[in-house]
């Protein structure tokens, strides 16, 4: 798959897809079925082996993971989908917010100011290391 890639980088690497159907299906505690879903409401796109099998990430498990949650609730499946879209689309909105008091501080020429605006909005370290769903296509989160 990414030959020119070491193999240590590929190990610590979120976004590479290492896991088939099958063991992604395990690890979760699911069917394959289920993540066949998933892709079809377009939470998640694995990508495919050069025999076509699909391959998830360690990313996309997280995602994966969060949806069937939703589910196990007795959240239907689309509905647990777009839970989890609109979940990452504030998380991301948030983090932009976050950047943007910060530059707006520094450009202040002040630190406290951050901290304290961070604080009231929710919006700190947390937001900006939140996983994000990757779709690739459609009307899901942007790819990472």
């Amino acid at each position: 798959m990414t030959a020119d890639i070491p193999l240590s980088g590929r190990l610590d690497d979120d976004d590479y897809p290492a896991y088939t159907m099958g063991r992604a299906a395990e690890m979760l505690g699911t069917t394959p079925g289920f993540l066949r879903a998933i892709g079809e409401a377009r939470l998640i796109t694995p990508l495919r082996s050069e025999g076509g099998h699909r391959r998830y990430s360690r990313y996309q498990l997280r995602i994966a993971a969060r949806a069937r949650e939703l589910v196990d609730k007795g959240t239907p499946i689309e509905a647990a989908c777009r839970i989890v879209i609109l979940e990452d689309q504030l998380e991301e909105a948030q983090r932009i917010n976050a950047e943007y008091r910060r530059a707006a501080s520094e450009a202040a020429g002040g630190g406290a100011a951050e901290s304290a605006s961070d604080a009231e909005s929710g919006s700190g370290a947390d937001a900006e290391s939140a996983p994000r769903p990757d779709t690739g296509t459609g009307s899901g989160p942007a790819p990472r």
